[in-house]
C-alpha cells in the first residue's frame, strides 16, 4: 500500500513518488546538532528548505525484534507515521491547535519494515509549557493568563479524547505555547495559541477507552506537579474538561479522577523517588 501527501511549498523539492529518496538526501545531510532522534528505525531532525524550518520523521522499519520486545512489555510499537498524520489531521479538523504537515508518505505491508515519514513546520516563536512554566512555584503567573492556559489545555484533552484519540505522551512539553497570544487581561481559551506535537504514538478509535483517559490526564497532571498548582487549578481543569462541568467530575466521574491523581503520583513517585508537592491549600483529591 502507498500513501503520498506533498504540500505546495515543498513540490519544487521532489514529486509525490520520490518522497523517500528526497527525504533520505535530507537526514544524509542532517548536521549533527539537528538531529534529535536515530534509533529503532525512526530519525527525527530539523531542516530548512527555501529559507523556512521543517522537522522531518523518517521511518524505515522497526523489525519484528522491536515489535516482539514492545508487545512483550505490553506496549504498542510505533510502525511508522501513518498516526501521527491521521492524529494532526483529525485533531485540526477539531479546532484543536497541532503541528501543520507538509509531506507524508507511506508505503509496505510488512508491519516490520512500513517505510514512512512525514515533514511538518518548525513552530518557530514557541515555547514548551515545561519551559514556560518551570519558575510557576516561585514566580507565579497573572491570574488571567493561568487561567487562560489550563482552560486551554482542559479543551484540547477534551476534544482530543471525545474525538477517539489517545495521545500516550501527553505531558506538559508536548504543549508548546506562542507567547504572544497569551496576553495579560486579554488571553481567552479561544485566542491562546498552544501546539499539542509528538503524536507519532498516538491511538485513533471511535472511542477513547477509560484506561487511556486516564493514562493522559495522568501524564500531564505528572508533568505539572511541580510547577505550583492549587487545588483551584485542578478544580478548574476537570471543569473545563468534563462537559458536565465540576459537578460531574465529582460526582459520576469521581472515580476516574482518583485514578488520575493516584497513577500521577505513582509516576511521580518512581521519577523522584518522593511524594509530589501538595497542592495549594491543603486539599487533594489523591
Amino acid at each position: 500500500m502507498k500513501e503520498h501527501y506533498l504540500r505546495e511549498d515543498l513540490a519544487t523539492e521532489a514529486r509525490p513518488e520520490e518522497l523517500f529518496q528526497w527525504a533520505t538526501r535530507v537526514a544524509e545531510q542532517a548536521r549533527d546538532e539537528d538531529v534529535y532522534r536515530n534509533k529503532e528505525g525512526r530519525k527525527t531532525l530539523r531542516f530548512i528548505c527555501r529559507g523556512k524550518p521543517y522537522f522531518l520523521k523518517l521511518h524505515t522499519g522497526i523489525g519484528w525484534a522491536e515489535i516482539f520486545k514492545n508487545l512483550l512489555q505490553l506496549r504498542l510499537p510505533v510502525l511508522g507515521a501513518r498516526n501521527e498524520y491521521e492524529a494532526v489531521n483529525k485533531l485540526r479538523n477539531l479546532g484543536v491547535d497541532t503541528m501543520s504537515v507538509a509531506a507524508y508518505a507511506s508505503e509496505g505491508l510488512n508491519p516490520s519494515a512500513i517505510k514512512s515519514l512525514i515533514v511538518t513546520d518548525d513552530l518557530v516563536g514557541t515555547i514548551s509549557l515545561e519551559d514556560y512554566c518551570a519558575d510557576w512555584a516561585t514566580q507565579p503567573p497573572d491570574t488571567a493568563a493561568r487561567l487562560a492556559l489550563i482552560k486551554k489545555l482542559a479543551d484540547s484533552a477534551s476534544r482530543m479524547h471525545d474525538a477517539g484519540i489517545n495521545h500516550r505522551d501527553f505531558y506538559l512539553c508536548h504543549f508548546h505555547l506562542d507567547p504572544d497570544t497569551l496576553v495579560s487581561g486579554d488571553a481567552g481559551p479561544c485566542t491562546v495559541r498552544c501546539y499539542l506535537i509528538d503524536l507519532h504514538r498516538a491511538q485513533l478509535r471511535k472511542v477513547t477507552p477509560r484506561r487511556w483517559r486516564v493514562k493522559d490526564l495522568a501524564g500531564l497532571y505528572f508533568s505539572a506537579m511541580d510547577i505550583g498548582l492549587s487545588q483551584r487549578d485542578v478544580f478548574r481543569f476537570m471543569h473545563h474538561y468534563c462537559e458536565g462541568g465540576l459537578r460531574e467530575a465529582l460526582g459520576p466521574q469521581a472515580d476516574i479522577w482518583c485514578d488520575v491523581a493516584r497513577r500521577a503520583t505513582k509516576l511521580y513517585q518512581k521519577d523522584h523517588g518522593k511524594m509530589p508537592p501538595p497542592l495549594a491549600g491543603g486539599m487533594s483529591i489523591r
